[in-house]
């Protein structure tokens, strides 16, 4: 077991009590009425948590699901319960819209980095806000039709058609919501990671008996999967995901030339850069930003000194991270060089497979 803060080994004895703590004072989860699958991770982040949602909202949006997310919008400026995508008067403008102008106007300020990159992506109404039960209720509330269709039309029915479902972004731990299949994302350096505050664990590894489904990168498979075995439940199924980085049309990954600056602000940005090297892009520095950081102006300036310093091409970051540029960082970057916005799509190697059995454990 490694431990990323040594100097905080004795604290990990407190969180571990705290944890004891909040499973003993908590309270019974409150129900909505359509099923929720949780996706989460056991760590605080870099799992790819939201890749996988949006691949499972498209899985299952093709099967004839009504499909929202629940997200708590970490970071955002907002309050209360807002939504963002389809039914939403707050349409999600593009980063390289002008009349863009104001930091505080980006919709990431306003909603929090992933939940507008679902929104984007998934093309899915994206609720967010902290009480998570409160989010859901105004979804289905919002999204029942004219005649007032309730949950039991659509049963009788015996189809899937405008029955809705909810995915919880990020919900492993939020366990003051019910639901009906959780779907917990384990990756190598997980099984060999401590407990917070000494490591980046959020729970132990036992937690992981809770898991419905646990989804697994393809690379990592081979080694991960029989390791889980001493923690995960019988009956809970193991599923392959697949990652890869999509570069813009037409020039791939040299859309920034042979020589770009990469930047970025995710909980894992050392597999980002792997990744980037991995596909070609030949990449001459990085500046790592932490998880959801919110750039200023400051910022560019520093990420296009470096760029100068080492006569980069151009510049290469994440969609999470694009959609924190304002039109005036991009057109400051743009002076530089092109930005390049590499997309990090997952999908599941077997997704009939993981469609059929996550619709048997809906019932």
């Amino acid at each position: 077991m490694s431990a990323r803060r040594p100097w905080a080994w004795p604290l990990v004895p407190v969180y571990r009590a705290v944890l004891v703590a909040k499973d003993a004072l908590r309270g019974k989860p409150k129900r909505l009425q359509w099923p929720v699958v949780s996706v989460g991770s056991l760590s605080a982040g870099g799992a790819g948590k939201t890749p996988v949602v949006i691949a499972l909202a498209q899985i299952l949006k093709s099967r004839g699901w009504s499909v929202d997310v629940l997200s708590r919008g970490y970071g955002r400026s907002g309050s209360g319960v807002e939504v963002i995508g389809a039914t939403s008067e707050k349409q999600i403008p593009s980063g390289n819209d002008n009349k863009k102008s104001k930091d505080e106007d980006l919709p990431s300020v306003l909603f929090g980095d992933e939940p507008v990159l679902i929104a984007q992506r998934a093309e899915v109404p994206v609720w967010v806000g902290a009480d998570r039960f409160a989010a859901g209720d105004k979804a289905e509330h919002t999204t029942a039709t004219n005649e007032q269709q309730t949950l039991r039309d659509a049963q009788d029915d015996k189809s899937k058609k405008g029955f809705g479902i909810h995915l919880l972004d990020d919900g492993f731990q939020h366990r003051q919501l019910a639901r009906a299949a959780d779907v917990v994302l384990v990756t190598a350096q997980d099984l060999d990671d401590a407990l917070l505050p000494a490591g980046n664990l959020r729970e132990p590894l036992s937690a992981l008996a809770r898991a419905d489904f646990v989804a697994v990168r393809e690379e990592e498979m081979e080694t991960v999967a029989p390791r889980l075995k001493e923690f995960v439940r019988e009956g809970a199924l193991i599923w392959t995901v697949r990652r890869k980085l999509r570069f813009p049309q037409p020039l791939l990954v040299f859309t920034a030339g042979l020589r770009p600056v990469a930047f970025c602000a995710i909980a894992r940005p050392e597999g980002f850069a792997g990744m980037l090297k991995e596909a070609g892009c030949g990449i001459v520095d990085t500046i790592f930003f932490r998880d959801h950081h919110a750039y200023d102006m400051a910022d560019m300036e520093r990420v296009i000194e470096l760029a100068k310093e080492l006569k980069a091409t151009g510049f290469v970051t994440t969609e999470k991270d694009a959609v924190k540029l304002s039109s005036g960082m991009l057109a400051m970057l743009a002076k530089v060089g092109p930005v390049m916005v590499a997309a990090l799509d997952a999908e599941f190697v077997f997704p009939e497979r993981v469609a059929r059995e996550l619709e048997a454990r809906l019932g």
